[in-house]
């Protein structure tokens, strides 16, 4: 039987690279993984996803996972919700996808993320409005501009980190859209640090609140200083829920309050 985990409480890896083991303790908010280049971080990162896709497919119970194993919160829950981002703007291989993709514009991973991400939002525009529509019929005003908090401070948030560059979001729009001195512009017009932050708050908010991971390797790529050191708390600005898992270089991403969330690959290495 299927449980859902609130969060991951432990990272073990076991044999990496064929002579190291970790165990890496997380907290339910904020866990962030520094360390040298080569040191092992993105990793340990990609092993935990890779196992927590095996995970989700049902195929293998935790236990059975060879090498890595997880310690969830509740400890008897076996899967856990989780979403990945990682941030560097390479163009697609060629191949049958990028063939499909490119009378879409989809040519980039950060391009193929963002077309993704807009069915997500579609689908949860439906979640919302559908749950909006049951507190107005019961009389709950209140409960129904909770529901809508969430979007219109992710529209918010996009309108003030791309305000410098003239860009809006069209709030009527059902997919996302900006404007620009007029001119209705697409998400794969945008500049890569562009794409690579609303990829973020994208998925941050189509999370719907809802618990889970979000793991991130090196997202302070792309980004301006200014919004690596903010890109935390506007994180949790939209789902205070969400644990999020990263790897960093970036000084800038911890100067906002987030130096005890760290941790150093060589202090979980045995």
């Amino acid at each position: 039987m299927k449980k859902q985990a609130d969060y991951i409480k432990r990272i073990e890896i076991h044999g990496l690279w064929g002579r190291k083991n970790i165990s890496w303790e997380l907290n339910p908010e904020v866990n962030i993984l520094s360390g040298v280049n080569g040191g092992g971080k993105s990793t340990i990162l990609n092993k935990s996803v890779n196992t927590l896709d095996v995970l989700q497919g049902g195929s293998l119970s935790n236990d059975e996972m060879q090498g890595v194993k997880f310690v969830f919160s509740p400890e008897d829950a076996n899967y856990i919700h989780y979403d990945v981002i990682r941030s560097f703007d390479r163009p697609l291989l060629h191949g049958d996808l990028m063939e499909k993709m490119a009378d879409k514009n989809v040519k980039s991973e950060l391009d193929w993320q963002l077309y993704q991400l807009q069915r997500r939002y579609l689908d949860y525009q439906v979640n919302v409005g559908n749950r909006i529509i049951e507190c107005l019929t019961s009389g709950n005003a209140e409960a129904a501009a909770s529901i809508s908090y969430p979007k219109t401070k992710f529209q918010d948030l996009v309108d003030e980190l791309f305000g410098e560059t003239g860009k809006t979001i069209l709030r009527k729009s059902n997919e996302i859209l900006f404007e620009q001195d007029g001119d209705t512009l697409y998400p794969y017009q945008l500049s890569s640090g562009e794409k690579q932050m609303l990829v973020i708050l994208l998925t941050v908010l189509v999370q719907d609140n809802r618990r889970g991971v979000l793991f991130m390797d090196e997202p302070e790529v792309s980004l301006h200083v200014e919004w690596q050191q903010r890109l935390i708390s506007l994180i949790r600005e939209l789902n205070p829920n969400v644990q999020i898992v990263l790897t960093t270089h970036s000084p800038a991403m911890i100067m906002d309050g987030w130096m005890d969330a760290v941790t150093e690959v060589s202090d979980i290495t045995v």
